[in-house]
């Protein structure tokens, strides 16, 4: 049974940090594509960061670049998310997600893409 399980979210101050990190059982996210998104109440859910090629090459919601840094663990199997300097309008549910494929560069941000999600994680940040 494949399940991605996020951990690392809380509450924390704006310009504070926070590691989110999705941990996959029965799979292993390998090289195909995959990603950090998140949803914040009446809002859809958009993505924040992702890792879109075979070789490691990633791509970021403009309103994240530069403070976020998604990485992966392919020890431990997890796809992590650095999140610093962060914004009250941060705030929303976090989820990991993957795809059956290896490339997506260009719809990296469609939910569409993605056929494994996990339950998601919570952030809130307060100014």
């Amino acid at each position: 049974q494949v399940q991605l399980v996020e951990s690392g979210g809380g509450s924390v101050q704006a310009g504070g940090s926070l590691r989110l990190s999705c941990k996959a059982s029965g799979y292993t996210f390998g090289t195909n594509c995959k990603a950090w998104f998140r949803q914040a109440p009446g809002k859809e859910r958009e993505g924040v960061a992702a890792i879109v090629t075979v070789d490691g090459a990633t791509a970021y919601n403009d309103s994240v670049k530069g403070r976020f840094i998604i990485s992966q663990d392919n020890a431990k199997n997890t796809l992590d998310l650095q999140m610093n300097s962060l914004k009250p309008e941060d705030t929303a549910m976090y989820f990991c997600a993957a795809a059956p494929y290896n490339w997506c560069l260009q719809s990296w941000g469609s939910t569409d893409v993605y056929d494994k999600w996990g339950q998601g994680t919570q952030v809130t940040v307060s100014s």
